[in-house]
Order: structure tokens, then C-alpha cells, then sequence
């Protein structure tokens, strides 16, 4: 059976791996949200950033990538994102119902919030949001750079999402 894995954040400009392919995506039922603390990857504890994940929302669509997944490369692949996504236990590993944009639907790995978690912070007006996106910086760099790089690879994708789009203008005003 094929792999794939869904790429909605970081995944999109950095998926550390080579997929097969790629193919845009819709995924029914969740939205692209900045709706977790990030504590190791673009922030600190002291100084969280925001990093995106899929939260719930039953009228949402999120649009992305599937990626797929190398015949005899799934174990290898899964290892690398389950120790990089699933470094805080804030994510949930799914297989979830995308919608190609050629016409087939797949089962992919999602990896969603866990509003449970104490890194969830779903909710957050988006100019809190900027604020917070302007001054973090983590183990991956500034926060800023994670949200103009997930921005723009949307861009190029076709995909508009009015919030993203607004957090980047944002964003770019509050750092000069």
C-alpha cells in the first residue's frame, strides 16, 4: 500500500525526505492554525513561538501537499517525521481522507493537534498571534521565517489562506 503523508506548515518547503511525488490537497474537516506553542523548533520555554498545526473544524478545508512516499522507504520516512513532529506529544498522528487535486482520494498521515495538550493555544487573535510570530526564535531559527517560507510556498502552490497572508504582512511590518 502507497504512503502519504500530508504537508500543511513546514512540511510543504521542508519535508526531509524525497517524495515519489507531490500532488495539491484538500483535507475536509480541519484548518491550518497557528494554534500551538513551540518550545523547541522556533521558540524556548521561557519565550514560545507559534507554529501551525491542524485544528478541528467541522465546515473547514485545509489545502496543502500530499507527498508520496518511496516504495520501501515508509519505515524510514515515518521514523524521521514521528522524531521530528512528534518531538512534545502536542501532535496526534493521523490517517486521514485528502482529496487529490487530480481526482483520487488517499489515506494520509496527518499530524494534528491535541487541543488537550498544554501547547494548544488555539484561539489566539491574530495580532497576538503576530506579536508573538515577530520576537520568537528557537532551535530552527526565528519564527518569522517559518511563517514568510510556509507563506510562500503556498504562494507557489496556488494556495491563499487570508490569514496566513495577513500574519505575513503583519509580520514583515512589526520586524522593519
Amino acid at each position: 500500500m502507497t504512503l502519504w503523508v500530508f504537508g500543511y506548515g513546514s512540511l510543504l518547503w521542508n519535508p526531509g525526505f524525497q517524495p515519489q511525488a507531490q500532488v495539491v490537497a484538500r483535507l475536509e474537516g480541519w484548518h491550518r492554525s497557528f494554534c500551538m506553542r513551540s518550545i523547541h523548533h522556533r521558540g524556548t520555554p521561557q519565550a514560545p513561538g507559534l507554529v501551525l498545526a491542524l485544528d478541528a473544524a467541522p465546515q473547514s478545508v485545509c489545502s496543502g501537499v500530499a507527498f508520496e512516499v518511496r516504495s520501501g522507504e515508509e519505515a524510514q520516512v515515518m521514523a524521521y517525521l514521528r522524531d521530528r513532529e512528534l518531538v512534545s506529544s502536542a501532535y496526534l498522528e493521523q490517517v486521514l481522507p485528502l482529496h487529490l487535486q487530480d481526482g483520487r482520494q488517499v489515506q494520509a498521515v496527518c499530524y494534528v493537534i491535541d487541543p488537550l495538550h498544554v501547547q494548544y493555544c488555539g484561539g489566539l487573535p491574530l495580532d497576538e498571534q503576530a506579536q508573538i510570530i515577530a520576537s520568537a526564535i528557537g532551535g530552527r531559527g526565528p519564527n518569522a521565517e517559518y511563517l514568510h517560507n510556509t507563506v510562500a510556498h503556498l504562494q507557489q502552490l496556488g494556495i491563499h489562506d487570508p490569514d496566513l497572508a495577513w500574519l505575513d504582512q503583519q509580520v514583515r511590518n512589526l520586524c522593519g
